[in-house]
């Protein structure tokens, strides 16, 4: 097209050229020769399944124990750091696997049915772990017959904690204000903010593959071979292998550390070694009961302490700032609009509900929606909801079915370490295609991007690792709470990028650089009939949306 414009330039340059071809050429962009340009895209095209439609019964079978597995990780992690430090033996640990899990399958369904309707697995969030082991640390000292009773009374501790902070977000999201929060979000801000909800998570990555090397690096290698260069082999090996060469992948791996520990390999290493490779070192299947269905109430009556509530509250805070994050980019994984501010509001309030429920039912942390989970959407491309609210099932099933569940229970930590290496580095990764919608060119963007990203990552680390196995961090005042509170809130990557991202970019020339920042592609999304496809993705389900008054919608 350029050439037969210059020749018909050159052909007419004797007499007066048309109006037309006096216009000069237009500025091609540098580079364009040697490549296409990509233009933005709202939504990625090359996902199997997006949020309404659902692959084959026995596949979204398959997938939905696909996540149930990868959210069990988690679970794991955060029981065994908690319950030997409450005083907690095997069996102890078990129930609190079995109520985390039956707290997570509710707390799922009902955000994927009245939350954000996002395909969003909602698990036990590390947020809470500071303030669960300051209130550890509280009653550390007390008169206890037995370590059981310690454990049963810091049990207590915690849910009353959990009921009393749960208020905060149900009051910050039923009241709008967490949504008029995330209205002054551009993707300028949601670019870092989603970039470390899986960048923060680097110590859960390798330093765990780490622990048992021998098992963890073979399965991240197995897991990249299998899942993308195997399925390059056949057509039939494609579909089977980027969906569930996980499951395949878990398996291999788990056998061979089965095989390891039976024939000796761990007889003579340091405990610590043998804690992370050993499958026999849990004690989970021989202590778990049978059936237990969780009930409420059932460690005892909560016990309500001014000093380990104030804590929970800065957990309650950081959890809905990790869990804005995470829908997010959910919402792109599943070929969605970015959540609405009246979504996000809801969504929050709804997880306060959550949190009061966990209180009730015993669970030892909140939930916060669960990163791993979303990134598993992205590796086997399939973003249907449905897939999500199948997995609760499985979560309900193995957590009252306690044998079964701590079967599963037993997968080496360095197996799920292994796992997270690759589904935290996707979320990071959609992350940073948001940028897209902005300016990426302009300075002042760069800037603010830059500042966001780094600090949301340097300043947790400073705080975690001024930590101690106490839960005392780097904010040493008198005020215990308050301290509690702080050390809560800058120990969570997304809340110190929201803080910083989000003050940054609306102070500094957001009037003039509103083009820059994107806002005028965000904007329309944000508002409730903003844009067509918002009903489409984010109403009720059935006909709810007429028996529930505007202001609750």
């Amino acid at each position: 097209m350029g050439e037969t414009h210059n020749h018909d330039h050159h052909h007419n340059h004797n007499h007066q050229p048309p109006p037309v071809q006096a216009v000069a050429p237009p500025v091609m962009p540098l580079g364009s020769a040697r490549g296409p340009l990509f233009p933005p895209a709202e939504q990625l095209l090359q996902l199997h399944y997006c949020i309404h439609s659902n692959p084959s019964w026995p596949q979204t079978v398959l997938l939905a124990f696909q996540h149930y597995i990868v959210m069990l990780g988690t679970t794991v992690m955060i029981a065994t750091i908690l319950v030997p430090q409450m005083g907690g033996g095997p069996g102890d640990k078990a129930r609190v696997i079995q109520s985390l899990l039956f707290t997570s399958g509710v707390n799922t369904l009902l955000q994927t049915l009245f939350g954000t309707r996002l395909p969003t697995v909602m698990g036990p969030s590390f947020a809470y772990i500071i303030s669960a082991l300051s209130a550890i640390n509280d009653l550390s000292d007390g008169n206890f017959r037995s370590e059981h009773e310690r454990f049963e009374h810091t049990m207590r501790a915690i849910q009353g904690s959990l009921i009393v902070s749960s208020f905060i977000n149900i009051i910050l999201g039923y009241g709008q204000a967490w949504g008029n929060l995330s209205r002054f979000f551009s993707p300028v801000v949601i670019t870092p903010l989603v970039c470390v909800v899986g960048l923060g998570l680097f110590g859960r990555g390798f330093p765990q593959v780490g622990d048992c090397i021998e098992i963890g690096l073979p399965m991240l290698i197995l897991l990249v071979i299998s899942q993308q260069y195997m399925q390059r082999v056949h057509p039939v090996a494609q579909s089977i292998l980027e969906r569930f060469a996980l499951l395949l992948c878990i398996g291999l791996i788990w056998a061979f550390a089965a095989i390891l520990t039976v024939a000796g390999a761990y007889n003579h290493v340091k405990e610590r070694t043998q804690l992370s490779c050993r499958i026999d070192r849990s004690f989970l299947l021989s202590s778990a009961p049978w059936i237990k269905v969780p009930y409420p109430f059932q460690w005892g009556t909560p016990i309500f302490r001014a000093s380990s509530v104030f804590g929970m509250m800065g957990a309650a805070l950081v959890s809905s700032a990790e869990s804005t994050a995470t829908f997010y980019a959910a919402s792109r994984l599943a070929g969605a609009t970015p959540p609405p501010a009246h979504v996000v509001s809801r969504s929050i309030g709804l997880q306060g509900l959550g949190q009061l429920f966990d209180g009730f039912f015993g669970a030892v942390v909140g939930h916060t929606a669960s990163v791993e989970n979303v990134g598993l959407l992205g590796l086997t491309r399939v973003g249907s909801r449905r897939v999500v609210q199948i997995s609760t099932a499985f979560m309900i099933f193995f957590s009252i079915f306690g044998k079964f569940g701590a079967f599963f229970a037993q997968i080496p930590l360095p197996i799920f370490a292994a796992i997270y290496c690759i589904l935290y580095g996707i979320v990071a990764a959609i992350g940073i295609s948001f940028i897209q919608f902005a300016n990426k060119n302009s300075m002042r963007n760069i800037y603010v991007l830059g500042i966001s990203l780094f600090l949301g990552i340097s300043i947790p680390q400073y705080f975690v690792m001024n930590t101690d196995i106490a839960g005392h961090g780097p904010v040493g005042s008198p005020a215990g709470w308050f301290n509690d509170i702080l050390n809560t809130i800058f120990s969570s990557p997304p809340t110190v990028a929201t803080i910083v991202g989000t003050f940054i970019d609306s102070t500094l020339e957001a009037r003039h650089s509103i083009d820059d920042r994107g806002v005028p592609w965000l904007a329309p999304f944000q508002r409730r009939k903003g844009d067509s496809r918002n009903d489409e993705f984010y109403s009720y389900p059935l006909r709810i949306n007429e028996y529930i008054p505007s202001r609750f919608l």
